[in-house]
């Protein structure tokens, strides 16, 4: 069994429990890590608690000499570490290299740049000075969807910054986390810079969350996780940033091509075999084209057949894990149930073993129906229809979420126009690309701050007048 990282050693947990690592296109058990205990937290808490006065003392050009270092080490490990990610996570390897692995090598590079770069003291006010400093112990909380990318979007603007970390990796998918603990130690990062618990969210997280010793929490998961997450960090007082999850409208115009928009669409909704907060679920085109969208997408998503994840060609690769399936298939017999139309997929498993399901898509969907209301996380597209661009507006706008969105019109600035009423913290105009120096974050439900480039970098700094 491995060891939890801290106080830059690797060391037993003082817990005896393990969690199994399981391949979920295998069902097969692949390695084990520590179920941490509230101890291992306060250990690490300490750790991270004695190390961030130097730490926050180094110029930030200093800090980012380590970042950069260990930005080469990821981009030359890249293979074996997106190899790691197809096996505990199950997305399809050119997915888990591309946008799994270098992706993220590419972010922790970015704050190393930005590290040197960043005007901490931000100048005058009148007779004051204006200073940015490290928030100070930083509790990181992630999950097994992105489970190397969503680790380097907290860990690394936390370490820029100046703060110290300790790291809750999800226990569903931890070995990528353990890649870059052993990355990050190998650079000689200094002693309790940063920490590594394993274990459960409502053991470990919970601990993370509500430790007087830890100054920002910051997490990723679902809805429910995060209002507890909150619940816990209020009562010390500490800041949240949370990024919750998602149901993404893509709303495509009648002047729009109609079939790169829904090509486009297709492939957002099934990023990832549909385990992505900002997948674009809902694709919403008005009646005089209904039939003709319902038709691309049919098309399209066929495309998208389940593999082995390291077999050549898979697009979609198995669900994270048997819960998941099980949840996902619900959510389809629920859309029947309620009166949509699945015209593409099922539940049934497509392969021999691993937790796969049928893309799925659904037409005659309402507003309202659990499917267009509910975040599913799996690769399930429903298509709903509007009669006029205000009612695309509020049927977009009519869920609690509000992380992502996309819309398709003839015009740039047809689109612009609309996408500025959509209450959403991204939104994809004629598919436009995703930009990793761009804030990402989400309105209502789907969160509290932002993530990536200086926006991610200042959610971990705290702002101070000094009066001259």
């Amino acid at each position: 069994m491995r060891h939890l990282y801290v106080n830059g050693a690797w060391v037993p947990s003082s817990s005896r429990e393990a969690v199994d690592v399981v391949n979920p296109a295998t069902e097969e058990v692949v390695d084990r890590v520590p179920a941490g205990s509230p101890a291992d937290v306060e250990a690490a808490v300490a750790a991270a608690r004695a190390a961030f006065p130097s730490w926050a003392a180094l110029e930030p050009a200093e800090r980012a000499e380590f970042l950069g270092a260990a930005a080469g080490l990821l981009k030359e490990r890249a293979q074996d570490i997106a190899a790691t990610i197809a096996t505990d996570m199950g997305a399809p390897l050119t997915l888990a290299l591309k946008v799994q692995t270098l992706m993220p090598a590419e972010v922790l590079a970015s704050y190393a740049d930005l590290a040197r770069r960043y005007e901490f003291d931000a100048g005058r006010v009148g007779n004051s000075l204006i200073v940015r400093e490290p928030v100070g112990v930083v509790g990181a909380i992630t999950p097994w969807n992105y489970p190397l990318h969503q680790v380097v979007c907290k860990v690394a603007p936390a370490l820029a910054a100046g703060c110290t970390v300790v790291l809750k990796p999800s226990e569903v998918a931890p070995l990528a986390a353990y890649a870059l603990a052993g990355i990050l130690h190998e650079v000689g990062l200094p002693p309790g810079v940063f920490n590594m618990v394993s274990g459960h969210g409502p053991v470990v997280g919970e601990a993370v969350a509500a430790h007087p010793g830890v100054d920002l929490v910051s997490f990723t998961g679902s809805t429910r996780a995060g209002r507890r997450v909150a619940a816990l960090a209020a009562e010390t007082v500490k800041r949240v940033a949370l990024e919750l999850g998602g149901k993404s409208a893509n709303i495509i115009l009648p002047d729009a091509d109609l079939e790169a928009a829904v090509k486009n669409g297709v492939a957002g909704a099934y990023l990832n075999s549909g385990q992505t907060c900002s997948a674009l679920t809902r694709m919403l085109v008005h009646w005089d084209q209904y039939d003709d969208a319902v038709r691309l997408a049919v098309k399209a998503a066929e495309k998208y057949v389940p593999g082995d994840p390291f077999a050549e060609g898979t697009r979609l690769g198995p669900l994270v894990s048997a819960a998941q399936r099980d949840r996902v298939v619900r959510y389809i017999n629920r859309g029947q149930e309620e009166g949509a139309r699945l015209v593409l997929g099922g539940t049934d498993n497509p392969m021999d073993r691993g937790y796969y399901v049928e893309p799925a898509i659904f037409a005659g969907v309402s507003p309202g129906m659990s499917i267009e209301q509910e975040e599913i996380f799996g690769p399930v597209l429903s298509i709903i229809p509007f009669a006029s661009e205000n009612e695309a507006v509020e049927i977009a706008n009519g869920t609690p979420y509000g992380l992502s969105g996309a819309v398709w019109a003839g015009t740039e600035d047809k689109a612009l126009a609309v996408a500025r009423r959509l209450r959403t913290g991204q939104v994809a105009v004629n598919g436009g690309r995703f930009n990793m120096m761009a804030p990402f974050g989400g309105y209502k439900h789907s969160g509290v701050g932002r993530e990536l480039g200086e926006f991610g970098l200042e959610e971990f700094l705290e702002v101070k007048a000094i009066q001259l």
